[in-house]
């Protein structure tokens, strides 16, 4: 954990006078590194029928939401301001229909100077708007919800597993 002059916890992208500032990460060895975040639209009986089914009247949900998701990986440092443009080796989103939702899992590989976490945070948060996008016509109140890192691997920091 970065620590301040006095040992206390400091945030990495916030310098000494409280500025945002993009941490630079040259001096960092280049390793392989992977990250895997989740996340859960929460849609209604009438869209998991369809979902299992015929259908929504959009088309193939789910696979418009892998690619959506995938295309957002690969574009989080355009919409994240201080993130690294990182060289992206893989990206994997899989999306299970469940009883009540659609569950989403992003899992994203490079070998670079600083971790995935927010590539895979984007990836899930991005295939989960675009669920939303497509079943809306059936299911206005669909959420998105429960949006987190469940692993990162690489680094520094080593391997972190969420318990």
């Amino acid at each position: 954990m970065p620590t301040d002059r006095t040992g206390h916890p400091r945030l990495t992208h916030v310098d000494a006078a409280g500025a945002a500032r993009m941490v630079d990460v040259s001096a960092k060895e280049i390793t392989t590194r992977t990250a895997s975040a989740s996340g859960r639209v929460l849609v209604s009986p009438q869209v998991v029928a369809l979902l299992r089914g015929a259908g929504v009247p959009k088309g193939d949900t789910l696979a418009v939401a892998r690619l959506a998701g995938i295309m957002g990986a690969k574009q989080t440092p355009a919409l994240i301001p201080l993130c690294h443009p990182l060289s992206i080796s893989g990206v994997t989103v899989d999306l299970e229909v469940t009883d009540d939702a659609v569950a989403i899992l992003a899992t994203v590989r490079t070998a670079d100077r600083t971790g995935v976490e927010m590539e895979a945070l984007t990836a899930v948060a991005v295939a989960g708007l675009t669920v939303v996008d497509m079943v809306k016509a059936v299911d206005k109140g669909a959420v998105i919800t429960d949006v987190r890192v469940e692993t990162k691997t690489g680094g520094k920091s080593g391997d972190w597993i969420r318990s």
